[in-house]
């Protein structure tokens, strides 16, 4: 599934590899994020943290009319307040695909699939 945005030139479609890309650069920019995880662990049989290459496994994006929902799914870091780094990804998220792809977003859900602890 994609995004269609229309324009007075026409259409745009932007897949979700793309929007997937920008997502999963704005979520693991946050402190006390660990990573991206897969939104399907036991299909995928993945519980390890996603590379960039693989963010479109960890961010659903959802499009109904004009509204648009984008889930993510993270691993965050033992020792970190939750719900403050959760606070901190839905605000980036937004403002990352306002500011880059033009998208306004209604809804930003994260899930927390996992902590983990990272030796400095």
């Amino acid at each position: 599934m994609s995004v269609r945005m229309t324009t007075q030139d026409g259409y745009i479609d932007l897949t979700n590899d793309v929007i997937a890309t920008v997502v999963g650069t704005a979520v693991t920019d946050n402190y006390g994020v660990v990573g991206m995880a897969s939104k399907n662990q036991i299909k995928d049989n993945l519980n390890v943290i996603l590379k960039k290459e693989n963010y479109s496994r960890g961010v659903i994006v959802t499009q109904k009319g004009d509204h648009i929902v984008v889930d993510v799914y993270i691993f965050v870091n033992y020792g970190t307040k939750v719900s403050e780094i959760c606070r901190n990804v839905q605000s980036r998220v937004s403002y990352d695909l306002k500011h880059f792809l033009n998208i306004q977003v209604d809804a930003v859900n994260v899930y927390v699939q996992g902590v983990r602890v990272v030796e400095e």
